[in-house]
């Protein structure tokens, strides 16, 4: 990399526009953090959320998903049932450079409440809001705060760029500007 990572991640969030908006710094106060860390990005989930329900029977099926299986929420803070999960989407808008690919993991203080945060890595070349998944895996309610902390997505740098990139490959997930249901 030639930089410190955190210089890393803050000249290529200034110069490609990787993270928008961009916090340069860690913002801690009163909130779950979010900003550039030593070694990535803490995130923040939007205040948009499809919570799972099971009020119209359906089934989840990857290659036929069925909206029906979720409510629509928008607030400061989701309540996700017991042993349940949420869709939502991140406050940011990436774009992955060419020679870059990133692995997200959820944020220690609700992995600690027994929520995890599932995300795919953003393959070079991906652009869009990310799309969450939280799992509550406990037998009780569990808050998720909106516009606070959610995950981290570590940056790592190919010694080549790739062959062929997301966007080359025109991926079914490009550009999401929302939260994205399963697609075949």
């Amino acid at each position: 990399m030639g930089l410190k990572p955190d210089h890393w991640i803050t000249k290529m969030a200034q110069e490609q526009r990787m993270i928008e908006p961009f916090e340069a710094g860690q913002v801690r106060a009163g909130v779950i953090s979010y900003g550039v860390s030593s070694y990535g990005y803490d995130i923040r989930v939007a205040d948009e959320y499809k919570i799972f329900t099971n009020v119209f029977s359906a089934v989840v099926d990857p290659k036929a998903f069925d909206p029906k299986s979720m409510v629509d929420f928008k607030g400061e803070v989701c309540i996700i049932p017991p042993n349940s999960f949420v869709l939502a989407r991140t406050v940011e808008y990436f774009r992955i450079p060419r020679g870059v690919l990133t692995i997200c993991l959820g944020k220690s203080s609700y992995a600690r409440c027994g929520l995890i945060v599932n995300v795919t890595p953003f393959e070079p070349e991906w652009e869009g809001y990310v799309t969450l998944e939280i799992s509550n895996t406990t037998p009780l309610p569990a808050k998720v705060y909106s516009n606070e902390g959610i995950a981290q997505v570590l940056f790592f740098e190919g010694d080549e760029e790739c062959t062929i990139s997301y966007a080359d490959r025109k991926g079914k997930y490009q550009k999401q500007q929302t939260i994205v249901l399963p697609k075949l």
